[in-house]
């Protein structure tokens, strides 16, 4: 069954991915308190002014953070190195989650960039 909403998907999570994933929750909360949240593509979506702001989800054996954005990459390139898979994909251990501060960082940048769009 998929997740009708944000909370639904973070309770069938088991309790580190949950946490993990409730933290990049807060942060979005409190970095852009104005941002929705829906599931789209089967996993946790936030938008501002009905742009993708970032989504996330959990897997067997990591979470993912995806904040379908170049510009948070080139700037914050060297911090986000440890996490980076992919093009616009930053993975981590669900028991190492991404540190809070770093996580405001991405958020405060797409906010930026969703603004000047």
């Amino acid at each position: 069954m998929v997740a009708a909403t944000v909370g639904e998907y973070l309770a069938g999570l088991p309790d580190a991915p949950r946490r993990a994933l409730e933290q990049v929750r807060a942060t979005v909360r409190a970095v852009a308190p104005e941002a929705t949240e829906s599931i789209s593509y089967g996993m946790p979506t936030f938008r501002l002014d009905g742009r993708l702001l970032l989504s996330c989800a959990a897997f067997t054996r990591h979470c993912s953070l995806f904040p379908a954005s170049a510009d948070v990459m080139a700037a914050l390139g060297a911090e986000l190195a440890p996490y980076f898979h992919a093009k616009a994909t930053l993975r981590f251990s669900p028991d190492a989650p991404l540190p809070r501060a770093l996580l405001e960082r991405i958020v405060a940048v797409r906010v930026a960039e969703v603004a000047s769009a």
